[in-house]
């Protein structure tokens, strides 16, 4: 059985290993690795749902933050 945790942010890891559960899934689905600087999104902002289909990888923070940005500003949240 696969032992999990939730850190302080709300994030799942895996207990023996450490490793975010959301990254994992979407090394995943990448098939490969993520790159130094890689930001995971969870497109429903739902930290706990690690479906493949509500990841998405940005390349950076800044690109991941720019997301965040444009959808406050069209729907006035985050």
């Amino acid at each position: 059985m696969v032992r999990l945790y939730k850190d302080k942010k709300g994030y799942k890891h895996f207990a023996n290993s450490g490793k975010a559960v959301h990254q994992y899934v979407a090394e995943q689905k990448l098939g490969r690795k993520l790159r130094p600087g890689e930001v995971i999104h969870h497109k429903n902002r739902v930290k706990t749902d690690n479906r493949r289909s509500n990841l998405r990888a940005f390349p950076n923070q800044q690109a991941h933050y720019t997301l965040h940005v444009k959808a406050k500003r069209k729907y006035g949240r985050w």
